[in-house]
């Protein structure tokens, strides 16, 4: 009976030694063009390794190194990262660690470069590539934030000029349409003065103008004098002399 349960054992780990060493083979393949610096035919094995056995931290590493060396920074940091958390050894944490600061510096996220080389020197305090990149990174994440503290101080002062500029803008359509309502309004007072001088010249109904009085007047007289004219001789001719005799 033992030996039964000894064969059932046998055949059952003999498919999972199998598939253990496939995983393997593929990693040490992929070791071998990394070293050729053969780095996509590299990535290709880690990824098949993975596909039979997802958890091999060191196939997980290895790919991270074969996709930051294609410059794949972003995706390899993805890998650095799962490695980190797997690792049991520090050393090795430590070392994933490292790299993850090193991706991260890549695409200039110094903040979590900085975190990322924070964790590694826990591990591995004394790792003086480590250090020099932390301190490299801290100095980075300095100019970063304090070039976007300018950028915003100049966006913030563009706004500033873009609001002055419109209030200036709108000053001045103000000050035009008051200048054009003056304008306006002069106009109109010229007009209505013009027309009141033309209707001041303009004859009254009931009205007689300087030069018609001036015509009668001088006719009245003329009349006048020829009417007395005309009494003085009618009252030559009426004089008569009379001689009364004595008796």
């Amino acid at each position: 009976m033992n030996k039964v349960i000894h064969i059932i054992l046998i055949g059952c780990l003999l498919p999972l030694m199998g598939i253990a060493q496939s995983g393997y083979a593929l990693k040490r393949n992929g070791d071998e063009l990394f070293k050729q610096n053969k780095y996509e035919e590299a990535e290709k094995q880690y990824r098949k390794a993975l596909e039979v056995n997802p958890n091999a931290t060191d196939a997980i590493y290895n790919l991270g190194n074969s996709l930051y060396r294609e410059g794949k920074f972003e995706e390899s940091a993805t890998y650095f990262d799962r490695a980190a958390q797997a690792a049991t050894d520090k050393n090795e944490k430590a070392q994933a660690y490292h790299n993850l600061g090193n991706a991260f510096m890549k695409t200039e996220k110094y903040q979590e470069s900085v975190e990322a080389y924070k964790r590694a020197l826990i591990n591995q305090p004394k790792d003086e590539e480590s250090r020099y990149n932390y301190a490299y990174a801290k100095q980075k994440l300095q100019e970063q934030q304090q070039q976007e503290q300018e950028d915003k101080q100049d966006e913030n002062k563009e706004d500033e000029n873009k609001e002055e500029e419109n209030k200036e803008n709108q000053e001045n359509k103000d000050q035009e349409h008051e200048e054009q309502e003056e304008k306006e309004q002069e106009q109109q007072e010229q007009q209505k003065e013009e027309q009141e001088q033309q209707e001041q010249k303009k004859p009254q109904p009931n009205e007689l103008s300087k030069e018609d009085a001036e015509r009668m007047l001088e006719n009245l007289n003329n009349r006048e004098q020829q009417v007395q004219e005309e009494l003085q001789k009618k009252k030559k001719k009426a004089v008569k002399i009379t001689i009364e005799k004595d008796w």
